[in-house]
């Protein structure tokens, strides 16, 4: 088998296997001395482990112009449609997130809440000898429609010193400002402290290896962090009516990331389950990364084999998974007893790869159980929001017995003179 099989949730949740940043001391340890190095020698040390990890000698550390327009003209023109369309879709879903500054008023008083968008922002993008224009979309439109003036994207170049030309156009499109070769902890390094080249920045958004998510936990507090993201997750929840052919190629579709993504299926359904199994099989045999793909389906895959669907959405609250697939009969009824995942899928015509490139809704999601208080990647990531309080000498006056006794109550008498000392004084 190549997808595990258990028959309860409890008898899963016992013997899968867990993703701890703990449990990554060594890579710990590589990652502290190179946010060491960046602290102290900035541009110098960022060259030195660029040429190290990425085996580049730069000569400077931003994306040029020249380079930018080069590598524009080179991606196929309906390519190059495909992602301004994609675009408008991300900002479009976007728009709709906005907040807005409000105020109130009472006898006397106004409270009201100021938004504003934050400093610079810094993007990671994963890279080298691959591209992923879909992560740079997803990161830097968001910060766009917040209003984010100063958005600056690292990415790790290839050996030859060059990004790839997918991301560059994609940085472009999507309204980046300066593009930098820089990748892995070195990067985060770079934007949090700042060098001679790359600005500090207020927060650091966007998905990268072990090493990227540990600079990014080690570094939460000096500059803020969308989220530290695990091993991609998808549960398909499917009944007997379902295409074992769809679930399957949905399966794969996370497992052909990483060996630690987890592909799980919760069916109620003896002989879907038997009919997906073959279906893997069949579809692994053609991946191109199949041998990424079985080890995670093996090893940490899993069929639940539940008795109806009430079990299903208890177990899915339970996972609170990345991305979660309805391949069910009448998905919408359904809809209410989901409380816990990061997007969610309908229907047996949306497999999850319509929200990473087109669909507008954001593919940086929460992992590792943690949809359970987290969101997916958003404008409210990117700003932030200012308080604002007012009361005249009456408005004051009339609360201050009340906010005397609350103060005394938790034995704080200083917070209690400060409003106390406006009444001695013929103030309030």
């Amino acid at each position: 088998m190549l997808l595990p099989v258990f028959n309860s949730l409890e008898h899963y949740l016992e013997k899968r296997s867990s993703f701890c940043l703990d449990d990554f001391a060594a890579e710990r340890e590589s990652v502290l001395e190179i946010l060491a190095a960046v602290r102290e020698r900035g541009d110098e040390a960022l060259k030195e482990l660029t040429k190290r990890y990425e085996g580049a000698v730069l000569e400077g550390l931003q994306v040029s112009e020249a380079e930018i327009d080069a590598a524009s003209a080179a991606v196929e023109p309906d390519l190059a449609e495909a992602l301004r369309e994609a675009r408008r879709n991300i900002e479009s879903y976007h728009r709709r997130q906005l907040l807005s500054s409000w105020w109130e008023s009472g006898p006397g008083s106004l409270v009201g809440q100021r938004i504003r968008p934050l400093g610079p922002v810094g993007a990671y993008i994963p890279g080298g000898t691959a591209a992923y224009p879909s992560s740079v979309l997803m990161t830097v439109v968001p910060a766009k429609v917040a209003g984010v003036k100063e958005i600056c994207l690292c990415t790790p170049p290839a050996a030859d010193g060059t990004v790839h030309p997918l991301t560059l156009l994609a940085a472009r499109e999507a309204g980046a400002g300066a593009v930098f070769k820089i990748g892995g902890a070195q990067a985060v390094a770079a934007l949090a402290y700042g060098t001679e080249s790359v600005p500090a920045v207020a927060k650091i958004v966007g998905p990268g290896n072990i090493y990227v998510t540990l600079a990014k936990r080690e570094l939460y507090g000096r500059v803020g962090i969308d989220l530290l993201a695990g091993p991609s997750e998808i549960v398909v929840v499917a009944d007997a009516g379902a295409n074992p052919a769809y679930i399957a190629a949905d399966l794969l579709s996370q497992a052909e990331h990483d060996i630690l993504a987890r592909p799980v299926l919760i069916t109620d359904s003896a002989e879907l389950a038997r009919r997906v199994e073959q279906e893997l099989k069949e579809q692994l045999s053609r991946l191109p990364r199949r041998e990424i793909a079985r080890r995670s389906l093996k090893e940490q895959g899993a069929l639940l084999r539940l008795n109806n669907l009430t079990e299903a959405w208890r177990a899915v609250n339970e996972l609170a998974p990345e991305h979660l697939e309805l391949q069910v009969a009448d998905p919408w009824r359904h809809l209410d007893a989901i409380e816990n995942a990061g997007a969610v899928f309908i229907g047996p015509h949306t497999p999850e790869p319509v929200g990473d490139y087109w669909a507008g809704s954001n593919h940086v999601l929460p992992t590792g159980g943690t949809a359970r208080y987290a969101s997916p990647l958003g404008v409210a990531d990117f700003i932030k929001r200012t308080s604002f309080v007012y009361y005249s000498e009456a408005a004051l006056a009339g609360a201050a017995p009340q906010i005397e006794k609350l103060a005394r109550a938790e034995g704080l008498e200083a917070h209690a003179r400060a409003v106390a000392i406006r009444k001695e004084n013929g103030d309030a």
